[in-house]
């Protein structure tokens, strides 16, 4: 069996009006709070991973935290190498809800962190993704993850894959808004543009 990249998505839901409640202590950047993965089910991937298997790799990335190195980026890239030019946040917390490991993400102030905080500021519906390697076999029909497999980060992402877990500024999850692309679009231009930096889309 051979390893890939897997990736794994739940999505992230807040109340628009509550965020400024939620920001670290120790330097104002918006903190979100949720369901980083759940185990011991068939996700919208297809896939199930075990629960020993997660326990493993979240003791591993406890050392990640602690040290401030638990970055990811805004939009999944196709690489196991997280790329600094584009890190968008800092997982700096978890703990278990029954099969639901929970986070704490800190947005930092970078090029990709101030878009994913303006997008979350206005309502724009986004998910969380794990990025991972690993390979995995067929049961019936699931694809189970192999003991291969190894944890590289959680991204933040426009498409998720597992619809029924949540994340977000408050728990609460209400007043939830979704944007169609073309708002999704503009307001990415408008950021871009204001740092003097004008793609075209």
């Amino acid at each position: 069996m051979s390893r890939k990249l897997l990736i794994e998505t739940q999505t992230l839901k807040f109340s628009p009006n509550s965020l400024n409640e939620n920001v670290s202590k120790e330097n104002g950047n918006l903190v979100v709070e949720g369901i980083l993965a759940t185990c011991e089910v068939k996700n919208g991937n297809g896939r199930y991973y075990a629960r020993d298997l997660w326990e493993r790799e979240m003791k591993k990335y406890t050392d990640l935290i602690k040290e401030r190195r638990s970055l990811g980026e805004l939009d999944h890239p196709e690489s196991q190498v997280i790329n600094l030019q584009n890190v968008s946040h800092l997982v700096t917390d978890y703990s278990w809800d029954g099969d639901n490991i929970m986070g704490k993400i800190e947005i930092l102030p970078t090029p990709a962190g101030n878009i994913l905080k303006e997008l979350i500021k206005n309502g724009v519906t986004v998910g969380v993704s794990s990025r991972g390697m690993g390979s995995l076999e067929q049961r019936g029909d699931i694809m189970e993850v192999q003991d291969d497999f190894e944890l590289l980060c959680w991204d933040f992402v426009s498409t998720p894959s597992n619809p029924g877990s949540f994340m977000g500024v408050l728990q609460e999850g209400k007043n939830t808004v979704t944007y169609d692309y073309t708002k999704v679009n503009s307001l990415i231009h408008e950021i871009l543009c204001s740092k003097g930096s004008c793609p075209v889309f």
